[in-house]
Protein backbone atom coordinates (compact mmCIF):
# COMPACT_ATOMS: atom_id res chain seq x y z
CA UNK A 1 0.00 0.00 0.00
CA UNK A 2 1.73 3.06 -1.16
CA UNK A 3 2.12 6.30 1.11
CA UNK A 4 -1.22 8.51 -0.36
CA UNK A 5 -3.23 5.63 0.40
CA UNK A 6 -2.34 5.41 3.72
CA UNK A 7 -2.84 9.44 3.88
CA UNK A 8 -6.14 9.23 2.70
CA UNK A 9 -7.14 6.04 4.95
CA UNK A 10 -6.08 8.24 8.46
CA UNK A 11 -7.97 11.21 7.13
CA UNK A 12 -10.89 9.57 6.47
CA UNK A 13 -11.09 7.60 9.91
CA UNK A 14 -10.24 11.02 11.48
CA UNK A 15 -13.46 12.25 9.98
CA UNK A 16 -15.70 9.20 10.71
CA UNK A 17 -14.49 9.55 14.54
CA UNK A 18 -15.70 13.70 13.90
CA UNK A 19 -18.92 12.76 12.82
CA UNK A 20 -19.69 9.98 15.13
CA UNK A 21 -18.96 12.37 18.17
CA UNK A 22 -21.17 15.18 16.91
CA UNK A 23 -24.05 12.67 16.24
CA UNK A 24 -23.60 11.55 19.80
CA UNK A 25 -23.18 14.46 21.44
CA UNK A 26 -23.39 17.62 19.48
CA UNK A 27 -26.72 19.65 19.72
CA UNK A 28 -28.96 17.31 18.05
CA UNK A 29 -26.75 14.28 19.12
CA UNK A 30 -28.34 11.23 21.22
CA UNK A 31 -26.25 12.37 24.28
CA UNK A 32 -26.21 15.68 23.99
CA UNK A 33 -26.29 18.42 26.37
CA UNK A 34 -29.66 18.96 28.23
CA UNK A 35 -28.75 21.06 31.35
CA UNK A 36 -30.56 24.21 29.98
CA UNK A 37 -33.57 22.46 29.43
CA UNK A 38 -35.52 23.92 32.20
CA UNK A 39 -35.34 27.44 30.38
CA UNK A 40 -37.29 26.28 27.75
CA UNK A 41 -39.90 24.87 29.58
CA UNK A 42 -43.31 26.06 28.89
CA UNK A 43 -46.10 27.36 31.48
CA UNK A 44 -49.03 25.23 31.81
CA UNK A 45 -52.57 26.63 33.55
CA UNK A 46 -53.09 25.24 37.35
CA UNK A 47 -54.94 21.78 37.40
CA UNK A 48 -58.10 22.49 37.78
CA UNK A 49 -60.03 20.40 40.48
CA UNK A 50 -63.23 18.30 39.91
CA UNK A 51 -66.46 19.99 42.00
CA UNK A 52 -66.49 18.46 45.09
CA UNK A 53 -63.24 17.82 45.59
CA UNK A 54 -61.51 19.79 48.43
CA UNK A 55 -57.70 21.34 47.54
CA UNK A 56 -55.08 21.81 49.83
CA UNK A 57 -53.13 24.78 49.25
CA UNK A 58 -49.06 25.13 49.12
CA UNK A 59 -47.82 25.81 51.84
CA UNK A 60 -44.29 25.82 54.08
CA UNK A 61 -43.33 23.00 55.61
CA UNK A 62 -42.17 24.77 58.37
CA UNK A 63 -44.20 27.56 59.00
CA UNK A 64 -42.90 30.41 61.17
CA UNK A 65 -45.39 31.08 63.67
CA UNK A 66 -46.35 34.86 64.44
CA UNK A 67 -43.92 36.51 67.23
CA UNK A 68 -45.54 37.56 70.44
CA UNK A 69 -45.04 40.72 71.69
CA UNK A 70 -46.29 41.10 75.13
CA UNK A 71 -43.01 40.24 76.47
CA UNK A 72 -41.53 43.44 74.74
CA UNK A 73 -40.81 46.79 76.80
CA UNK A 74 -42.41 49.38 75.05
CA UNK A 75 -40.98 52.41 73.81
CA UNK A 76 -37.45 53.08 72.07
CA UNK A 77 -34.59 50.17 71.48
CA UNK A 78 -31.05 51.35 71.31
CA UNK A 79 -29.23 48.65 69.52
CA UNK A 80 -26.12 48.16 71.35
CA UNK A 81 -22.42 48.90 69.96
CA UNK A 82 -20.53 45.92 68.63
CA UNK A 83 -18.63 44.42 71.18
CA UNK A 84 -14.66 44.50 70.31
CA UNK A 85 -12.89 41.08 69.93
CA UNK A 86 -10.88 41.00 73.07
CA UNK A 87 -7.38 40.41 72.30
CA UNK A 88 -3.83 40.05 74.58
CA UNK A 89 -4.48 36.79 76.51
CA UNK A 90 -3.24 34.48 73.95
CA UNK A 91 -0.56 36.43 71.85
CA UNK A 92 2.29 34.59 73.02
CA UNK A 93 1.79 30.72 72.19
CA UNK A 94 3.75 29.59 75.21
CA UNK A 95 4.50 31.13 78.43
CA UNK A 96 5.76 30.75 82.34
CA UNK A 97 4.07 32.62 84.70
CA UNK A 98 4.83 32.61 88.42
CA UNK A 99 2.64 33.59 91.33
CA UNK A 100 4.46 33.11 94.77
CA UNK A 101 6.31 29.87 95.14
CA UNK A 102 3.92 28.53 92.13
CA UNK A 103 4.98 27.92 88.54
CA UNK A 104 2.82 26.66 85.35
CA UNK A 105 3.00 26.79 81.53
CA UNK A 106 -0.03 28.88 79.71
CA UNK A 107 0.36 27.77 75.99
CA UNK A 108 -2.36 28.64 73.31
CA UNK A 109 -3.01 25.02 73.01
CA UNK A 110 -6.51 23.54 73.49
CA UNK A 111 -5.81 20.63 76.04
CA UNK A 112 -6.13 17.69 73.77
CA UNK A 113 -3.57 18.91 72.39
CA UNK A 114 -1.40 19.91 74.97
CA UNK A 115 -1.70 15.97 76.10
CA UNK A 116 0.41 14.39 73.41
CA UNK A 117 3.06 17.23 73.40
CA UNK A 118 3.99 16.20 76.73
CA UNK A 119 3.83 12.80 76.36
CA UNK A 120 6.44 13.21 73.31
CA UNK A 121 8.51 15.56 75.21
CA UNK A 122 8.65 12.99 78.37
CA UNK A 123 9.60 9.86 75.97
CA UNK A 124 12.00 12.59 74.09
CA UNK A 125 13.59 13.04 77.73
CA UNK A 126 14.12 9.08 78.62
CA UNK A 127 11.66 9.28 81.33
CA UNK A 128 9.13 6.79 81.95
CA UNK A 129 5.49 7.24 81.94
CA UNK A 130 4.47 5.29 85.19
CA UNK A 131 0.67 6.56 85.19
CA UNK A 132 -1.38 8.23 82.93
CA UNK A 133 -4.64 9.29 83.07
CA UNK A 134 -5.94 11.33 79.68
CA UNK A 135 -9.69 12.46 80.98
CA UNK A 136 -8.07 13.80 84.41
CA UNK A 137 -5.16 15.32 82.62
CA UNK A 138 -2.23 13.35 85.02
CA UNK A 139 0.60 12.03 83.99
CA UNK A 140 3.09 10.58 86.17
CA UNK A 141 6.58 9.09 85.78
CA UNK A 142 8.57 6.40 87.42
CA UNK A 143 11.52 7.40 90.03
CA UNK A 144 14.76 9.00 88.10
CA UNK A 145 17.87 9.95 88.55
CA UNK A 146 18.58 13.60 87.75
CA UNK A 147 22.20 14.73 87.21
CA UNK A 148 24.23 16.46 89.80
CA UNK A 149 21.27 15.80 92.39
CA UNK A 150 21.81 13.39 95.42
CA UNK A 151 18.56 11.43 95.66
CA UNK A 152 15.76 10.34 92.95
CA UNK A 153 12.85 11.84 91.95
CA UNK A 154 9.73 11.75 90.18
CA UNK A 155 7.40 14.19 88.45
CA UNK A 156 3.76 14.73 88.04
CA UNK A 157 2.75 16.98 85.16
CA UNK A 158 -0.73 18.33 85.09
CA UNK A 159 -2.90 19.14 82.31
CA UNK A 160 -6.18 21.62 83.02
CA UNK A 161 -8.00 23.95 80.29
CA UNK A 162 -6.72 27.88 80.40
CA UNK A 163 -8.64 30.99 81.65
CA UNK A 164 -9.26 31.93 78.06
CA UNK A 165 -10.95 29.48 75.02
CA UNK A 166 -8.43 27.23 73.32
CA UNK A 167 -5.46 27.49 76.00
CA UNK A 168 -4.17 25.39 78.29
CA UNK A 169 -1.72 25.58 81.53
CA UNK A 170 0.91 22.59 82.42
CA UNK A 171 1.56 22.46 86.26
CA UNK A 172 4.64 20.09 86.99
CA UNK A 173 5.21 18.79 90.73
CA UNK A 174 8.62 17.37 92.15
CA UNK A 175 9.06 14.99 94.76
CA UNK A 176 12.07 13.56 96.48
CA UNK A 177 12.64 9.83 97.05
CA UNK A 178 13.09 10.67 100.41
CA UNK A 179 9.85 12.37 101.40
CA UNK A 180 7.87 9.50 99.65
CA UNK A 181 5.36 8.03 101.40
CA UNK A 182 2.41 6.96 98.76
CA UNK A 183 1.03 11.00 97.80
CA UNK A 184 2.15 13.81 96.13
CA UNK A 185 3.19 16.63 98.36
CA UNK A 186 1.20 20.10 97.93
CA UNK A 187 4.19 21.86 96.73
CA UNK A 188 7.78 20.77 95.00
CA UNK A 189 10.04 19.30 97.20
CA UNK A 190 12.85 21.19 95.20
CA UNK A 191 11.83 24.51 93.73
CA UNK A 192 14.91 25.14 91.49
CA UNK A 193 14.63 21.72 89.83
CA UNK A 194 11.23 22.04 88.88
CA UNK A 195 12.02 25.56 87.71
CA UNK A 196 14.47 24.12 85.40
CA UNK A 197 12.15 21.25 83.84
CA UNK A 198 9.57 24.21 83.09
CA UNK A 199 11.86 25.74 81.50
CA UNK A 200 12.83 22.65 79.50
CA UNK A 201 9.04 21.75 78.56
CA UNK A 202 7.80 25.50 77.61
CA UNK A 203 10.81 25.45 74.97
CA UNK A 204 10.15 21.90 73.93
CA UNK A 205 6.56 23.28 73.66
CA UNK A 206 6.96 26.17 71.53
CA UNK A 207 9.64 24.52 69.07
CA UNK A 208 6.71 21.44 68.23
CA UNK A 209 3.63 23.41 69.39
CA UNK A 210 2.54 24.12 65.34
CA UNK A 211 2.94 20.60 64.53
CA UNK A 212 0.93 19.12 67.66
CA UNK A 213 -1.24 16.36 67.15
CA UNK A 214 -4.87 16.18 68.87
CA UNK A 215 -6.02 13.20 71.78
CA UNK A 216 -9.37 13.00 71.72
CA UNK A 217 -9.49 11.26 75.19
CA UNK A 218 -7.72 14.14 76.67
CA UNK A 219 -10.06 16.34 74.83
CA UNK A 220 -13.10 15.13 75.57
CA UNK A 221 -12.35 14.72 79.43
CA UNK A 222 -10.70 18.27 79.88
CA UNK A 223 -13.26 20.91 78.47
CA UNK A 224 -11.26 24.09 76.38
CA UNK A 225 -14.12 26.12 77.24
CA UNK A 226 -12.36 28.30 79.35
CA UNK A 227 -12.73 29.44 83.17
CA UNK A 228 -14.14 33.27 82.63
CA UNK A 229 -17.67 34.04 81.40
CA UNK A 230 -20.04 36.73 81.47
CA UNK A 231 -22.76 36.62 83.80
CA UNK A 232 -25.97 38.57 84.58
CA UNK A 233 -27.21 38.51 88.08
CA UNK A 234 -31.08 38.15 89.00
CA UNK A 235 -30.88 42.12 89.28
CA UNK A 236 -30.17 42.35 85.59
CA UNK A 237 -26.81 43.31 86.27
CA UNK A 238 -23.53 41.83 84.48
CA UNK A 239 -20.71 40.26 85.84
CA UNK A 240 -17.71 37.88 85.73
CA UNK A 241 -17.64 34.78 87.10
CA UNK A 242 -13.89 33.53 86.85
CA UNK A 243 -12.96 29.88 88.42
CA UNK A 244 -9.21 30.32 89.60
CA UNK A 245 -8.15 30.86 93.42
CA UNK A 246 -8.88 34.27 95.11
CA UNK A 247 -5.26 35.13 95.04
CA UNK A 248 -4.79 34.31 91.63
CA UNK A 249 -7.66 35.75 90.64
CA UNK A 250 -6.77 38.94 92.61
CA UNK A 251 -3.42 39.23 90.85
CA UNK A 252 -4.83 37.90 86.93
CA UNK A 253 -7.28 40.88 87.33
CA UNK A 254 -5.15 43.76 88.18
CA UNK A 255 -2.78 43.26 85.30
CA UNK A 256 -5.47 42.70 83.03
CA UNK A 257 -6.64 45.93 84.07
CA UNK A 258 -3.46 47.70 83.09
CA UNK A 259 -4.11 45.91 79.21
CA UNK A 260 -7.69 46.70 79.33
CA UNK A 261 -7.63 50.68 78.66
CA UNK A 262 -7.90 51.17 82.54
CA UNK A 263 -6.04 53.14 84.83
CA UNK A 264 -5.23 52.02 88.45
CA UNK A 265 -5.72 54.62 90.66
CA UNK A 266 -5.57 52.40 93.69
CA UNK A 267 -6.21 49.27 95.44
CA UNK A 268 -7.62 47.79 98.34
CA UNK A 269 -6.39 44.09 98.54
CA UNK A 270 -8.33 43.62 102.34
CA UNK A 271 -11.39 44.45 100.44
CA UNK A 272 -10.78 43.03 97.08
CA UNK A 273 -11.42 46.04 95.23
CA UNK A 274 -9.18 48.28 92.79
CA UNK A 275 -9.79 51.83 91.82
CA UNK A 276 -9.83 52.66 88.04
CA UNK A 277 -10.48 55.01 85.61
CA UNK A 278 -11.66 54.58 82.06
CA UNK A 279 -9.54 56.11 79.57
CA UNK A 280 -11.00 55.05 76.85
CA UNK A 281 -7.81 56.33 74.49
CA UNK A 282 -5.22 54.27 73.33
CA UNK A 283 -2.71 56.83 73.83
CA UNK A 284 -2.48 58.37 70.47
CA UNK A 285 -2.44 61.79 69.19
CA UNK A 286 -5.83 60.08 66.92
CA UNK A 287 -8.22 58.18 68.34
CA UNK A 288 -7.90 54.06 67.95
CA UNK A 289 -10.53 51.44 67.15
CA UNK A 290 -11.54 51.41 70.61
CA UNK A 291 -11.76 55.17 71.08
CA UNK A 292 -14.18 55.17 67.78
CA UNK A 293 -16.06 52.81 69.27
CA UNK A 294 -16.99 54.89 72.40
CA UNK A 295 -17.47 58.05 70.49
CA UNK A 296 -20.92 59.09 71.66
CA UNK A 297 -23.13 60.82 73.47
CA UNK A 298 -23.42 58.24 76.36
CA UNK A 299 -20.40 57.41 76.41
CA UNK A 300 -18.40 56.81 80.07
CA UNK A 301 -16.85 59.87 80.99
CA UNK A 302 -12.92 59.27 81.34
CA UNK A 303 -12.99 61.56 84.48
CA UNK A 304 -15.34 59.07 86.56
CA UNK A 305 -13.82 56.52 88.93
CA UNK A 306 -15.10 52.62 88.95
CA UNK A 307 -14.91 50.11 91.62
CA UNK A 308 -13.58 46.76 89.87
CA UNK A 309 -14.54 43.98 92.85
CA UNK A 310 -13.68 40.75 93.06
CA UNK A 311 -15.95 38.78 95.63
CA UNK A 312 -14.90 34.35 96.32
CA UNK A 313 -17.38 32.13 95.49
CA UNK A 314 -17.70 28.46 96.36
CA UNK A 315 -15.13 26.01 94.21
CA UNK A 316 -12.27 28.33 93.70
CA UNK A 317 -14.04 30.99 91.85
CA UNK A 318 -14.91 34.21 92.04
CA UNK A 319 -17.35 37.41 91.15
CA UNK A 320 -15.70 40.94 89.33
CA UNK A 321 -18.30 43.83 89.46
CA UNK A 322 -17.54 46.91 88.17
CA UNK A 323 -19.71 49.91 89.12
CA UNK A 324 -19.39 53.82 89.60
CA UNK A 325 -17.64 54.81 92.80
CA UNK A 326 -20.00 57.87 92.75
CA UNK A 327 -23.44 55.91 94.12
CA UNK A 328 -25.78 58.37 92.30
CA UNK A 329 -23.82 58.10 89.23
CA UNK A 330 -25.58 55.72 86.73
CA UNK A 331 -23.86 53.31 83.85
CA UNK A 332 -25.91 51.62 81.31
CA UNK A 333 -25.24 47.93 81.94
CA UNK A 334 -24.36 48.18 78.47
CA UNK A 335 -21.55 50.21 78.91
CA UNK A 336 -20.89 48.13 81.31
CA UNK A 337 -20.71 44.70 79.13
CA UNK A 338 -18.31 46.83 77.10
CA UNK A 339 -15.80 47.32 79.68
CA UNK A 340 -16.19 44.16 81.70
CA UNK A 341 -15.65 42.32 77.71
CA UNK A 342 -12.74 44.49 77.33
CA UNK A 343 -11.42 43.13 81.29
CA UNK A 344 -12.59 39.33 80.23
CA UNK A 345 -10.12 39.36 77.05
CA UNK A 346 -6.67 40.11 79.02
CA UNK A 347 -7.29 37.71 82.16
CA UNK A 348 -5.15 34.50 82.00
Amino acid sequence: MSLKVCMRAVLLAIMLVSSACGYLTGDEGVFRDRSEDYKKAPDLPALSVPPGVSSVPIRDIYPIPEVDDIYLEPGEFAVPRPVPLAAGAGQELVRIQKLGDERWILIGLAPGQLWPQVRNFISASGMQVARADARGGLMETNWLTVQGEPLPSRFRFRMEQGVQRGTSELHILQMDQSNWDGGWPSKSDDLQLEAQLIQSVAQYLADSADSAPVSLVAEQGMSAGGKIALRESEQGDSFLRLELPYDRAWASLGRALEKSYFDIADRDRSSGIYYVRFLGRDGEDEPGWWSKLWQSDDAPPSDRVYLVSVTALPEQAVRIDLTPQDRGAFLDDRDRQEMLTAIKGNIN
